[in-house]
């Protein structure tokens, strides 16, 4: 991976920046220099030591740790991402690779559509860019699962191009510090937000601004109970002067959780457990589970279950009672699983298409969610 030259140790220039901006926002030009000073100091003592932060030249190795941080905790992250790097080291590596070995490697981080986009990144960093990241932000938001946010993540920390980010942390520091009473969801109120973040930025170390802004939203500037004392930035943040930073920003309407009941057949032949490839598309698109059928509204799930038996082998026994039922819950569904227990008696006979009998030692090689690894602990499987 090629690396980017730094002006000096620890300071990267921000190319296309231009000190005086056609429009500034006066609400920025009084305190900017101060933000960056004090934000920038204060990110130097107290960031945290994150190992994608250790390779801060490594455009593939910061594409990764974006695509992790996707809707996922960094505490979340740092548990996969060594070991991911270690296995896919590149982004030929990466694009080389089956698809089902590159969701093994994903298993448990959740939100598999993330590793779909990432494999085919890859694929086309490779076809298109001779391997290389492109430093070019509207390439990089040409490529699968790459929006304005991770491109701009991307480019300013890895590539040190001038550019802002916006995630969940920097609006709730620019809210606040702005004392922006609008709803942050709204089109317009984005509109802003990108352009002070971008105004704030400085002339240098854009990545590490960028970074700052984050750890701040992340470590200090919290939802709930942010801690002011500490803040780098509380002489020149609004919200806290106003006493306002309880309703800042304003709370977005989440989507109501919608229930869905899959039922489930374990079904064991000798050692091994039926397992069957989902679809492409939709809930765990391409994960390996068990065989489900989905209880429609309003449907009794014994006619669910009686789809289901259709599409097991022949010579399976399949119980008419549930031995177990788990509920998890994901971001908009809570999905209850009904799980009944099976044996087949034919051993030689085809699973169905998509399936295939695996063995207690083969599962973990096989790209699975969490809520197969309950399902399976649910049924004593492997015993």
């Amino acid at each position: 991976m090629a690396r980017h030259k730094q002006t000096s140790p620890g300071v990267r220039s921000c190319s296309g920046f231009a000190e005086t901006l056609a429009h500034p926002d006066p609400r920025i030009a009084a305190s900017r220099q101060a933000v960056q000073t004090r934000l920038l100091s204060w990110y130097d003592r107290n960031k945290r030591d994150l190992p994608w932060r250790r390779r801060p030249d490594d455009a593939y190795a910061q594409l990764v740790a974006e695509f992790m941080l996707q809707q996922t905790q960094v505490a979340t992250v740092v548990a996969y991402y060594d070991r991911f790097l270690g296995r896919f080291p590149t982004a030929m590596a990466l694009a080389t690779a089956d698809l089902d070995e590159v969701l093994a490697a994903w298993s448990g981080l959740g939100y598999y559509r993330r590793a779909r986009n990432l494999h085919a990144t890859a694929q086309r960093i490779a076809a298109e860019h001779g391997g290389q990241v492109p430093a070019d932000v509207a390439e990089l938001t040409r490529l699968p699962g790459i929006g304005r946010y991770t491109a701009g993540a991307i480019a300013s920390v890895a590539l040190g191009v001038r550019v802002p980010i916006l995630d969940g942390n920097v609006i709730r520091v620019l809210t606040r510090l702005l004392a922006m009473r609008d709803d942050p969801s709204k089109a317009s109120m984005r509109r802003t937000l990108w352009r002070v973040a971008e105004e704030l930025l400085p002339a240098t170390r854009c990545g590490d601004f960028n970074q700052a802004l984050m750890e701040l939203g992340a470590t200090v500037c919290t939802p709930q109970g942010p801690a002011c004392e500490r803040c780098p930035l509380a002489g020149q943040c609004q919200a806290r002067a106003r006493e306002l930073t309880d309703v800042i920003p304003a709370a977005v309407r989440r989507p109501k959780v919608q229930p869905l009941t899959l039922v489930t057949a374990a079904i064991r032949c000798g050692d091994a457990l039926l397992f069957v490839q989902r679809p492409r598309t939709g809930l765990w698109a391409g994960l390996w589970a068990l065989p489900s059928e989905e209880v429609e509204r309003g449907e009794d799930a014994s006619l669910a279950l009686r789809r289901l038996r259709a599409t097991l082998p022949a010579g399976t026994r399949l119980a008419r009672c549930p031995i177990s039922s788990l509920t998890r819950l994901l971001t908009h569904r809570s999905v209850t699983f009904q799980i009944h227990a099976g044996t087949c008696t034919l051993p030689k006979q085809l699973p169905p298409p998509k399936g295939k009998w695996v063995h207690p030692q083969e599962w973990a090689e096989l790209g699975v969610s969490r809520a197969l690894t309950a399902i399976l602990k649910a049924v004593g499987w492997p015993g």
